[in-house]
């Protein structure tokens, strides 16, 4: 069985997933600093998007293909693979060191945690129905 819709966000994530990735690569080879971030703020920021993508997206990509293994409607799919792919853009654009109130990063770590909750939700009613 294939998953469409499950492959295409994972791919289109992995492109954002390889754009924090170089960031942080970049940042590293810039400073010289390898391990941790060195008081960086930059390199801080930036490992810190690309960490906060890899704790949450592998979990929300694996509800979505047990979903779709489940024949969840492309509605259901594409409403919790939508929320992820915003919560993920929104909240490594709104990171910021200073204000841990960014509206941009309480939006995107919101709408990553409905995403989450979405397909929890599906599940669970699938299982139960």
């Amino acid at each position: 069985m294939t998953l469409p819709l499950t492959t295409l966000y994972a791919a289109i994530l992995t492109l954002l997933m390889l754009g924090l990735s170089s960031a942080v690569i970049a940042k590293r080879a810039a400073t010289g600093i390898s391990i941790l971030h060195g008081d960086n703020m930059d390199l801080a920021l930036a490992t810190r998007r690309f960490g906060n993508f890899i704790e949450y997206v592998p979990m929300a990509l694996f509800l979505m293909a047990l979903m779709e293994l489940q024949s969840a409607s492309a509605l259901w799919l594409n409403g919790a693979g939508g929320l992820l792919l915003a919560g993920r853009i929104l909240h490594a654009i709104g990171l910021d060191a200073k204000n841990a109130k960014a509206p941009f990063r309480i939006i995107g770590g919101s709408l990553t945690l409905l995403s989450l909750a979405v397909a929890t939700f599906w599940l669970l009613k699938a299982r139960f129905a």
